[in-house]
């Protein structure tokens, strides 16, 4: 574990209400990076996001201070962040919503690209690769996007997953191959045209 972890656990374990505050510090932006590209919507990740903390702080509140101490706070929020994430979906597949998600989702990948037609190009990029994203079968847009979303390690997927850890590379790797198939027509069309 490294020193910032020790640091939060130890916090958590002896003041909870303020270790808590610093875990949301620390964590927000990669459990909500996670939920967005999972989801697709900025909106949807922020309700998601609060789900999800308040899963947390009700845990920790039932946590004695050595369990707490024993964390591993990243690979724990996502863990909670994937199981909310499933529980919406198996939800959502009850009562079905048509709202449309990727176009909330692709606007909001920050540019890289310092002009105006660097941008256009990015943006298109972006927005191809979260609708390819987007139709990644859940077991592999999960590890998918802990993995080069969130920069989680394989180990930290594998935990997140419930799974041994070249079951995650496995997941990653065969995730990364299908959204390349996703991709590739568009690019081999441009090839052609060239």
């Amino acid at each position: 574990m490294d020193k910032v972890a020790e640091q939060l656990t130890e916090l958590l374990a002896t003041d909870l209400d303020d270790g808590f505050t610093e875990l949301v510090r620390i964590h927000a932006k990669g459990v909500h990076a996670f939920l967005q590209r999972v989801s697709g919507s900025a909106a949807e990740a922020d309700d998601l996001g609060q789900d999800t903390f308040l899963r947390a702080y009700t845990a920790l509140q039932t946590y004695s201070p050595a369990r707490r101490r024993e964390l591993r706070p990243r690979a724990w929020l996502m863990t909670i962040a994937a199981n909310v994430w499933r529980n919406h979906v198996r939800s959502s597949m009850r009562r079905p919503v048509s709202a449309l998600r990727i176009d909330d989702a692709q606007d909001n990948w920050a540019d890289t690209g310092p002009g105006p037609v660097e941008r256009a190009v990015n943006s298109d990029d972006r927005g191809r690769l979260v609708a390819a994203l987007s139709e990644l079968p859940e077991y592999y847009r999960i590890p998918v996007v802990l993995r080069h979303v969130v920069g989680m390690s394989y180990a930290e997927v594998a935990q997140v997953q419930g799974c041994p850890v070249g079951t995650a590379k496995a997941q990653v790797s065969r995730g990364m191959g299908d959204l390349r198939r996703l991709l590739a027509p568009e690019e081999e069309l441009k090839e052609v045209a060239t």
